[in-house]
């Protein structure tokens, strides 16, 4: 029997002004990480009510366009050549290849298909490729989101002009921890992309990865900085490190599943306009912590079995947690 608790419904764009409640210190955003646990929740799920309906999850699907081969040192990322992950290098896929695979997205449910590639930044002729992509899967009716690497101007345009609706660009982490998971490129080089990509006129999506060994006040720096940007970014994806065998972060101690839960919820009070996503390490979390996650307020998932190169929880077990949950597609 098909379980309809998944369900496509019309896309809806968020719209919002800059946040009125901040900026954000580093300060005040640990001292909500520090709060009782249910008071954090309680406040966290109040902000969301007031902003969404509580209980409809936006669906996303990622596609992996590009696999492997990226020149960057990330000590997170399977696909950088500097990490020996057994990740092969691929060549950029076809229109046709990326339709069918938008097409079954939307079938599922999926109302946003995000396409990535494992790149530095991208050659204007990469671009041109990518925005025929973009035009496929506007074509089919759905948002579409890129994830490429750092742009110019003129490459942010392009994109906006094929008609792309968000571009990702997370920051990973606070600039204080920054240098210990990257050093081929440095923060201002991300924010820089970010400006280009508002200039061009398209949505944010933003956001950063815990669990790689930071404390929580470098928690509380990354959701500082992502807060503060003007204005904070319409999409927010909240990843939990997936450790890969053979990168620099693999055998780290794991992150314990409450201080995700807590990142989620202070996240939703200090952009409480945002879709906060919760992304990469979904499928280790089980159903409970899940549950609490939406509860604090989050309120976007990617959605089937793989992102980029790690695998997310399948279709069906989506299905059957959305009809636990009461929760539908937004």
């Amino acid at each position: 029997m098909t379980n309809t608790a998944i369900t496509a419904q019309p896309v809806q764009v968020v719209r919002r002004a800059a946040p009125s409640t901040g900026p954000w210190t580093v300060e005040a955003v640990q001292a909500l990480l520090d709060l009782p646990f249910a008071d954090l929740l309680y406040r966290a799920q109040t902000v969301h009510r007031e902003h969404f309906d509580a209980n409809e999850v936006q669906l996303s699907t990622l596609l992996s366009i590009k696999t492997g081969g990226c020149p960057e040192d990330c000590a997170y990322c399977p696909q950088s050549v500097h990490h020996d992950t057994g990740v092969e290098a691929g060549k950029l896929l076809d229109v046709e290849a990326v339709k069918a695979a938008a097409a079954a997205a939307r079938e599922q449910g999926a109302t946003r298909f995000c396409m990535g590639a494992a790149w530095r930044a991208p050659k204007d002729r990469d671009i041109e490729k990518v925005a025929e992509l973009v035009r496929s899967v506007k074509a089919l009716g759905m948002e579409a989101c890129c994830t490429l690497g750092m742009l110019t101007d003129e490459q942010a345009r392009t994109l906006k002009e094929a008609g792309l609706d968000y571009y990702n660009h997370n920051l990973d982490t606070a600039p204080e921890a920054y240098g210990r998971i990257i050093t081929t490129r440095d923060y201002q080089d991300r924010l820089d992309t970010l400006e280009r990509v508002r200039a061009a006129g398209m949505h944010v999506c933003c956001g950063g990865i815990v669990g790689m060994g930071e404390s929580r006040r470098e928690r509380a720096g990354l959701i500082a900085q992502l807060a503060n940007l003007d204005p904070y970014p319409e999409s927010v994806p909240i990843n939990h490190l997936v450790q890969v065998e053979g990168t620099p972060l693999h055998g780290l101690e794991p992150l314990d599943p409450l201080e995700f839960v807590r990142t989620i919820a202070v996240a939703r009070i200090t952009m409480p306009r945002a879709r906060v996503r919760l992304s990469a390490g979904r499928q280790q979390m089980g159903e409970a912590v899940q549950a609490l996650c939406f509860l604090a307020g989050a309120n976007s998932i990617f959605y089937g079995d793989k992102l980029l190169t790690t695998g997310n929880p399948d279709w069906e077990r989506d299905q059957a947690l959305f009809a636990k949950l009461g929760l539908t597609a937004a």
